[in-house]
């Protein structure tokens, strides 16, 4: 599933918008995005739509969870 997050830079006006292509990346994104003082104006997906962090967080630990373990 894709994510786009939307943000705003400190010294700018217009949104700006990057996709990740799972939840994880999405996660990582943000972090990126909040320790470079960022706003996160939105994330959405196309099956789940607008949704918020704490949304982001719990698909990202289901897609994990998912995912087949490594040895």
């Amino acid at each position: 599933m894709s994510y786009t997050i939307g943000f705003q830079s400190k010294n700018q006006k217009s949104v700006l918008a990057t996709e990740a292509a799972t939840a994880n990346q999405a996660v990582a994104i943000i972090a990126a995005l909040r320790q470079s003082a960022d706003e996160i104006k939105f994330i959405r997906s196309p099956q789940e739509g607008e949704m918020g962090i704490e949304m982001l967080l719990l698909l990202a630990k289901e897609e994990a969870e998912e995912m087949p373990q490594r040895a």
